[in-house]
């Protein structure tokens, strides 16, 4: 009898084992499983993950320029030809989908086949309107006789580094002041511009050149060397007969706005005159916004597709309010569309459907956009015309190359106009003309300029990393923080990283009540486990052999002592409610405009040698730059960034100050646990965000240190209360996650003898 005793007891004791050690198991797997969540999140805006593969990288201004030269020899070479024959041989080979629309024959006699010429001697040297004076223009603009196109659009106050835009400033700050001494400015190739990115069958393709001309179903080449420059900007080519005799004119002129206002408005005017005695139905097809130069060191690609359109006359008379809600592209999307044949792009079927007009199209990389839009020309009434449908009826992509300079050898994304069919009689003449944005995705410029105001263009301006994590991004809060950020950097500190970290002082202030209530919570429930151990450990004693019985008698000797056995929980609820702040920052970070190249604290550790440290806070703090980047199996570490340690270094202090005092009911296996939980918390986030944004883990960092001196007034309170009683007055309104608590037990036991009814009848 005595064995049997001794026995039982010896397995009530490791029965009792196995429930604590299943308890702490519980416990460590829904930390770890916090965490992991935490963790993913992160990952997952840090590294792009289930964005696009396909990236195309521009190492240095340079590299471009040279692919360019490179590329474009095949077609002086065949200058000696006939202007048919170079159309012929430099026109990309099924650029057009094999499914595009055809022009339907007009009702009058078809034309002969014609053929493209230049309207006269074609200048062979490189031109350029605009200029490199920030205080004439805002760019400058070369041309390629390719096409009738652009070959670089070069910025007058942009730079590729933000050393560079230093110098700069510098330069003309001594400038200004008559100074002696003038700062050298940086080098042209130190300048931001766009360009072509990749090939097509070979060639460089010169951005928002011509195509093609269908004339009565016939489609005639304007690509290659058939185009004279009359004038920096203004193209002419002739379609001629078989027997020389012109039938029609293409012109097309590139003007650049004046440094009035904005100044990053180009105005295409394109025409088509008809030179015959016939009627002839016409469609133009060019080359739109296509791929956009990423920077080699950006950490995804973010390269989108918008639209802005008009709703159709009967549901908007009007025709004054352009829409930009879904109406936009991820390139990884469309990139996967046309490899599968699925060529259309504008308008989609509900979009045919529903008679919707466009009013602006353009493609964006990190800060800047290229987009055509409508010439906004009045109209009868006297009020400018937002549709873009008159010369713009459908938008179709195609793929080019496997871009040399992207490790997984992707393909160019080019995009193509197609026009309208339009009727010309006899010496009359068809306007196909459009505006054309290339400037900086900046609110400042899209949501308060004309024409961009009016035609709704700051929808460019999207706050999100996209792919998967486009909702975890949260768009409409990154929205409001850069107002905010905008107002607390232009009225209240003027420095933007004096303004993240006012932003942190905002979040924490209003947080203030939801953490110290946390805090308290959690102090309080491990004090009240302690005292009611005794307690407990007579419940399990006494109904050991009965689980339903046993879960009653907890909850009932919970409610007692107003304990919540699940108000740690509440401990995550600060962290919860700032992560989407941390994401949406982030977004804010990588992709404001307003933060590019800016400097931390007035540019202080700028002053000692032009040192990087904290010299742009969009992108990592560059605490030493190494002088050779170290390369690792998933990312190249160029510099030694010092913020994401310290950082790490706040995250130990933080766990000496805000972790809750071990529990007198856990064992030592738990409290194991619960430290190596702690290392890897200050161990993994720095690792995550090392290459993160400076401004973010700036504000990290402050939010933590904020949190630290949050903590020791938090403790102190419960110091000057700890007098009181752990026993509270019951009340009437129970704790909501302590229902959910109870109903989930409940559910559980339910769920248990349901399925020990049933194996027992089986």
């Amino acid at each position: 009898m005595a064995r049997r005793t001794t026995s039982a007891g010896s397995l009530s004791i490791k029965k009792e084992k196995r429930i604590k050690m299943n308890k702490g198991t519980r416990k460590l797997l829904l930390t770890l499983l916090v965490i992991s969540f935490a963790a993913s999140i992160v990952t997952i805006v840090m590294t792009g993950k289930g964005a696009a593969k396909s990236k195309q990288f521009v190492d240095s201004p340079a590299e471009v320029s040279t692919q360019s030269t490179t590329q474009t020899a095949p077609i002086a070479a065949t200058s000696a030809t006939t202007a048919t024959e170079v159309a012929q041989v430099v026109a990309p080979v099924a650029v057009i989908p094999p499914n595009a629309p055809v022009a339907q024959a007009p009702s009058a006699t078809p034309t002969t086949k014609l053929k493209a010429r230049p309207s006269s001697a074609a200048i062979s040297t490189v031109t350029s309107v605009g200029s490199l004076d920030p205080t004439k223009a805002r760019f400058q603009i070369e041309f390629s006789p390719t096409g009738a196109g652009i070959s670089r659009i070069i910025f007058s106050e942009f730079w590729f580094h933000a050393a560079d835009r230093t110098a700069a400033i510098r330069n003309a700050a001594a400038i200004a002041s008559g100074a002696n001494v003038i700062p050298p400015l940086p080098d042209i190739s130190s300048r931001y511009f766009l360009a072509p990115v990749g090939s097509l069958a070979t060639f460089t393709v010169p951005m928002l050149c011509a195509h093609s001309i269908q004339v009565d179903g016939q489609s005639i080449s304007l690509f290659g060397a058939v185009w004279s420059e009359q004038s920096p900007g203004n193209f002419e080519t002739l379609l001629t007969d078989e027997a020389g005799t012109p039938v029609m004119k293409v012109r097309r002129v590139f003007a650049v706005q004046s440094n009035e206002g904005d100044g990053y408005d180009i105005t295409l005017t394109q025409t088509v005159e008809n030179l015959s005695n016939l009627t002839h139905k016409v469609s133009i097809v060019q080359y739109g916004p296509g791929d956009l130069t990423q920077a080699a060191n950006e950490m995804m690609d973010i390269r989108r597709l918008q639209f802005g359109y008009l709703m159709s006359e009967r549901r908007d008379p009007a025709q004054s309010s352009v829409i930009t809600h879904d109406a936009m592209l991820e390139r990884a999307a469309v990139v996967s569309n046309v490899a599968a044949a699925k060529f259309d792009v504008w308008p989609s079927p509900d979009q045919k459907e529903q008679d919707q007009h466009l009013s602006w199209f353009g493609t964006t990389n990190r800060y800047f956009s290229l987009a055509v839009h409508a010439p906004m020309t009045p109209t009868a009434t006297g009020v400018p015309s937002k549709s873009l449908a008159t010369s713009i009826e459908s938008i179709r992509a195609s793929l080019g190359d496997a871009s040399p300079t992207d490790p997984t050898g992707a393909p160019t994304l080019f995009i193509e106009l197609h026009s309208p069919v339009r009727t010309i009689a006899a010496g009359q003449t068809t306007d196909f003309s459009m505006g054309v944005f290339a400037g900086p995705l900046d609110r400042a410029i899209l949501a308060k300029k004309q024409p961009y105001s009016a035609l709704e263009m700051s929808g460019l301006i999207v706050y999100s990393m996209g792919g998967c994590c486009s909702w975890c991004t949260f768009a409409w809060l990154a929205n409001l923080m850069v107002i905010f950020l905008d107002f607390l950097y232009g009225y209240v500190v003027f420095d933007w990283a004096l303004a993240i970290i006012a932003l942190v002082l905002v979040v924490r202030l209003v947080l203030h009540p939801i953490s110290k209530k946390s805090q308290v919570q959690m102090q309080l429930l491990t004090k009240g486990m302690a005292e009611m151990k005794p307690e407990l450990d007579a419940l399990k004693a006494r109904y050991g052999d009965d689980p339903k019985k046993m879960q009653q008698e907890q909850m009932r000797l919970y409610k007692e002592k107003g304990v919540n056995p699940v108000g740690c929980i509440g401990g995550f609820l600060p962290t919860f409610l700032q992560m989407p702040i941390w994401m949406a920052l982030y977004a804010v970070l990588y992709l404001a405009f307003e933060l590019r190249q800016q400097p931390a604290f007035f540019g202080f550790f700028q002053l000692f040698g032009g040192w990087s440290f904290l010299g742009d806070l969009s992108a990592e703090d560059q605490f030493i730059m190494l002088p050779i980047p170290i390369n690792l199996y998933f990312t190249s570490l160029p510099s030694i960034n010092i913020v994401p340690l310290l950082m790490g270094g706040v995250f130990y202090i933080q766990q000496k100050y805000m972790a809750p005092p071990p529990s007198t009911i856990q064992t030592p296996e738990q409290l194991q646990q619960q430290k190596m939980m702690r290392v890897m918390t200050v161990v993994m986030f720095p690792v995550m965000l090392y290459k993160a944004p400076s401004g973010l883990t700036l504000y990290i960092m402050t939010s933590t240190l904020v949190g630290i001196w949050e903590s020791k007034r938090v403790r102190k309170f419960i110091e000057m209360t700890k007098d009181q009683p752990i026993v509270q007055k019951k009340s009437k309104t129970r704790d909501a996650i302590g229902k959910l608590y109870e109903k989930a037990l409940e559910r559980a036991q339910s769920k248990r003898e349901t399925n020990k009814k049933f194996k027992d009848r089986g």
